[in-house]
Formats: C-alpha cells, structure tokens, sequence
C-alpha cells in the first residue's frame, strides 16, 4: 500500500494550494479518506474527510476554506484550500481507512503560509 501526496509548498497568507493523495494497493473507492496535519510541537489533528459515499467531515478551524473531494477513477484524493493562514503551516498527511481493519498513511508534505 502506498500513499504519496503531493502539492505542498510555501505560500501567501489569504493563498490557495491544492494538495492530492495518489493511493495504490488498495481498494480505492471502499476507503474513507482523510486528510490530516500535523504542526511543530503539536499534536497530529484531523483536517477533513471524505467517506466512500462522499460525505464530508471538516474541523472547525478549516470549514468554509478547505474542501475534500476524490476522484475513484484516479484513485486520489484531493484537498483544496484557500484563504490559507499561517496557523495553517504544518505536515499534511493523508489517512485511507477502511473502517474495519487497519488504516494506512502517507508520509506527508508540507505546507508553509508565511509572507
């Protein structure tokens, strides 16, 4: 199984970025996705998730700003934001779980906001 993100990179305070999750070695379309940060000296959080029937989950401090979407034929997952802070630098990573079983992650990218 294998999990690669990419899109990470520096950006503008009130920016947008567009990071995307290739998996492989699973079945895609029968995983929820997720997508999580983790900034220095805190703990790894939840940013948001998306089921196999597309519902959406989001963290407060992201609602509004972020969307999570995933495209089964490509078998990636997807995470738009805009209007990015700087409390929104961190390690993105993303999490396929099946919901019974054991879950999978990338190894993440990163994503600065700094002017």
């Amino acid at each position: 199984v294998q999990l690669v993100e990419s899109g990470g990179g520096l950006v503008q305070p009130g920016g947008s970025l567009r990071l995307s999750c290739a998996a492989s070695g699973i079945v895609f379309r029968l995983f929820r996705m997720g997508w999580y940060r983790q900034a220095p000296g805190k703990q790894r959080e939840l940013v948001a998730t998306i089921t196999r029937y597309d519902n959406t989950n989001y963290a407060d401090s992201v609602k509004g700003r972020f969307t999570i979407s995933r495209d089964n034929a490509k078998n990636t997952v997807y995470l738009q934001m805009n209007s990015l802070k700087p409390e929104d630098t961190a390690v993105y990573y993303c999490n396929a779980d099946p919901d019974y079983g054991r879950d999978y992650w990338g190894k993440g990218t990163l994503v600065t906001v700094s002017s």
